[in-house]
């Protein structure tokens, strides 16, 4: 009698396994993301309050339904879906009006931070209240990050390069990492909240990073390229402390991922972690010198 065959295991559920997904879904994403970046408001500033909505949402959903001995984020029931789209769809409403009649680029990531708080006040009604100490200063700093990128993104003479540096030094500290610490291995980093980091891994990360503004100081023709080169490499560290945050996060919650909504790659949160630190650190540092770092 024949062995009965093997279920298809859960990477290949619906005919795709888990890397196709990942690349299907950055193929649809990716070209999105760049044609915002390009071409700037109001269609960057619309991408930005979707995802800074969602974000919120998963963080919430984390922290006020999520317990230590679960190995998924729940699913939220109807009425909260509602709450939620409804918030986000009357956010992009605002958003683009705003933008469309020709207002600074600063009332859109006002707009885009109100988002957030006011998803935050709806959804909360129905959630765990006990829980609210995790949830507000979660959302808080995504509405921050999402705000600091439309800002950054609003500037007439940087933004563009801005945005595009930001997310070269998130993929490069990432990539380094990662390859550096499979390769070299050693001391763990903080094994308690990131088992797979270690402290040749952060080099890698700030080394990337620190490439990518020796790079950019090189294409923009910067005259300080070695300030560019050690705020990329400062911003490198920075990106990785945003990782870990999420990282301890979930570790606390008992979560492998925000959630699923990326087929592949689980949540937006899980995908921008690093980004968002990194967003709040360059407009810092801008709003303190008075001007694009990019300037210098």
């Amino acid at each position: 009698m024949a062995p009965p065959a093997e279920r298809p295991s859960s990477d290949r559920a619906g005919g795709l396994t888990n890397l196709q997904k990942r690349i299907l879904s950055a193929a649809v994403l990716l070209p999105l993301v760049i044609a915002a970046i390009y071409f700037g408001h109001p269609f960057f500033a619309v991408l930005i309050a979707v995802f800074g909505a969602t974000a919120a949402w998963e963080w919430a959903c984390v922290a006020a339904n999520a317990h230590p001995d679960q190995g998924k984020v729940p699913v939220p029931s109807t009425p909260k879906g509602l709450w939620f789209f409804i918030a986000v769809l009357s956010g992009l409403a605002v958003i683009a009006v705003i933008q469309f009649i020709g207002f600074p680029s600063s009332v859109g990531a006002i707009v885009v931070a109100a988002v957030g708080i006011a998803w935050l006040g709806l959804t909360c009604l129905s959630f765990d209240w006990r829980r609210i100490g995790w949830t507000v200063p979660g959302v808080l700093y995504v509405a921050a990050a999402a705000a600091a990128l439309v800002v950054l993104r609003g500037d007439p003479d940087w933004g563009r390069a801005t945005l595009v540096w930001i997310i070269a030094m998130v993929v490069a500290a990432d990539t380094g990492g990662y390859l550096v610490g499979r390769t070299v291995g050693g001391p763990k980093l903080v094994p308690r909240i990131s088992p797979n980091k270690t402290w040749s891994g952060l080099g890698g990360a700030v080394a990337g990073a620190a490439l990518v503004g020796l790079l950019t100081a090189f294409v923009l023709n910067h005259t300080n390229v070695l300030v560019l080169t050690l705020i990329s490499a400062v911003i490198g560290l920075l990106e990785q402390g945003g990782d870990l945050v999420e990282s301890a996060f979930k570790r606390h919650f008992g979560v492998k991922d925000t959630s699923q909504i990326i087929p592949g790659h689980g949540g937006v949160l899980d995908r921008v972690d690093g980004l968002l630190a990194v967003a709040v650190a360059v407009l810092v540092i801008n709003l303190w010198a008075g001007g694009s770092v990019l300037a210098w």
